[in-house]
């Protein structure tokens, strides 16, 4: 009695106040700017990581490249959220580039706890394997190495450059080239060699390549050591810039002479114009969503709450947007879901085309949350939330309006019947108007804008989209092109391709308890 007596004193003593929805929502919240720069500051004090600045100086350094929230795991969340037991310790995850190292590599790290941090260690890697330093993702110090390379490579291809398209790429103030690199970046372990697309830097130069395509090997932590393997023009491989220009010079080589383009641009405007065939009016604005008895949802922090419907959710830096903690009517539906990856596999002809395979998450198609447009992005009513992400950077940078929340009228009952006598009349009619509530991000991975919705029903049912826009990913066109895509301009390949998204999706429908069962429905 006195052993059960005390365990009950314990018990009471360790319980405080039961937390809040919101303080139970804030354990998934995104790291703020004062935990990121709480991280950032704690490893560069650390004597034996030997970090610098990732902006700026070499790439043999060892550089901080990357730091998130580490959520915590699933079995102390569900203690704290539903048992009363105590709240996890809030942890980062930190990616850190050991480029300066005997054997360079990519080595992550947990870091906590937070808000104070007072230790890190390092997070095992699938297959317990070390990262290679030549698997890591682009940072803007290595894009400046590939742009002075090209500018070294091209020069003996100045005049062909000018003369075939009209720019060039050396000692360039206006009418300048630039390039766009392709993943992966070598067809063997270890190596890191990426096929550069020369394109005209205007407006939309993912649509303007030039027919040129340079292959660089930039394996080597020292820029002084990359070289140019080899070149594509028009549908020939050259060993070297020297031999391409010697071609053209003695005039062996096969030009393509791009046409001059229009000296002015139609630039996006709020304002809307031009005219169809049909003659409706098409020069005045279109429908809007309004809100004329005010919002019916409810934003605190990072939970999200409408009708039935109550949520956690964050914008991971490396992969997007993730939920935690689903609830309808207060029973949990599921403990994540979120994304995770989006690739896309290319065909083509010319080199890069055939090579390109993207895996968007490498490019961290988290991070790429750019401002989202009022009216346009989404309805002038929304919500819009910032978002702070500490991404090949020496501090947290805000990206202002990130996501946005708003109601939308679905334009389709969310269930109706006409209950008709079939004489001519009826009995009774009834139906609910249909309504959706949205939480939207971008991703603008290059050229492609990844719109991405969670759309929560009053009936309890959940959808994840995603829209796909932006500027197609493509090549110049050859004729031996059309084997692999469509030819959409006089030099331009929109080239065969297919996306993937992958989702986590983890369902807790009362509760935990996994099971998996197949049905077979034959005829009797």
């Amino acid at each position: 009695l006195l052993l059960a007596l005390l365990a009950l004193l314990a018990r009471v003593a360790t319980c405080g106040p039961t937390p809040s929805p919101q303080e139970k929502a804030a354990i998934f919240a995104d790291l703020s700017p004062a935990e990121l720069r709480a991280v950032r500051t704690f490893l560069l004090a650390r004597p034996e990581l030997a970090l610098s600045p990732s902006r700026g100086g070499p790439l043999a350094k060892n550089t901080l490249f990357l730091v998130e929230l580490l959520p915590p795991k699933k079995e102390p969340a569900l203690r704290y959220l539903d048992r009363g037991g105590p709240r996890p310790r809030r942890q980062a995850r930190a990616v850190v580039f050991f480029g300066g190292e005997a054997h360079p590599n990519v080595t992550e790290f947990v870091v906590g706890p937070l808000p104070r941090p007072t230790f890190y260690r390092p997070l095992r890697s699938p297959g317990g394997r070390p990262i290679p330093f030549s698997s890591r993702p682009m940072t803007q110090g290595e894009y400046e190495g590939l742009h002075r390379v090209l500018a070294v490579a091209t020069r003996p291809l100045y005049r062909f450059l000018r003369e075939a398209t009209g720019y060039w790429f050396h000692n360039c103030s206006h009418r300048c080239l630039t390039f766009s690199d392709i993943a992966p970046r070598g067809v063997a372990p270890g190596q890191r060699r990426t096929w550069l697309v020369l394109q005209r830097s205007v407006e939309g130069f993912f649509l303007h390549p030039v027919g040129l395509e340079v292959l660089v090997d930039h394996q080597d932590p020292q820029p002084s050591r990359w070289e140019v393997l080899l070149l594509w023009y028009n549908g020939r491989y050259f060993s070297s810039p020297e031999e391409l220009a010697r071609s053209y010079e003695e005039g062996e080589l096969e030009v393509v002479h791009l046409e001059e383009l229009p000296s002015r641009g139609l630039f996006s405007s709020y304002e809307p114009r031009g005219r169809f065939s049909t003659g409706t009016p098409t020069e005045v604005h279109g429908s809007k969503v309004c809100e004329p008895q005010g919002r019916r949802y409810r934003l605190r922090g990072n939970l999200l709450e409408y009708g039935g419907w109550s949520l956690a959710f964050r914008l991971r830096s490396s992969s997007g947007l993730q939920l935690f903690d689903l609830r309808f009517n207060g029973e949990r539906v599921a403990f994540e879901v979120s994304i995770q990856e989006a690739i896309a596999f290319y065909g083509g002809h010319t080199p890069a085309a055939m090579q390109t395979k993207y895996m968007d998450a490498g490019w961290g198609m988290g991070s790429v949350t750019y401002e989202l447009a009022p009216g346009v992005d989404c309805p002038e009513v929304a919500t819009f939330l910032d978002a702070h992400h500490l991404y090949d950077a020496d501090g947290p940078v805000r990206f202002s309006k990130a996501l946005c929340v708003f109601e939308l009228p679905t334009g389709v009952p969310l269930r109706r019947h006409f209950d008709s006598d079939f004489q001519g009349g009826f009995h009774f009619y009834a139906g609910l108007e249909g309504h959706a509530l949205v939480l939207r991000t971008t991703s603008t991975v290059y050229n492609y804008d990844y719109i991405w919705d969670f759309l929560f029903y009053p009936n309890g049912v959940m959808e994840a989209k995603v829209h796909a826009t932006g500027f197609i990913h493509a090549t110049f066109y050859t004729p031996q092109g059309r084997h692999y895509g469509s030819r959409v301009h006089s030099h331009l390949l929109g080239n065969l391709h297919t996306h993937l998204v992958h989702y986590k999706v983890d369902l807790d429908v009362a509760g935990t308890g996994n099971s998996f069962e197949t049905l077979d429905v034959r005829l009797e």
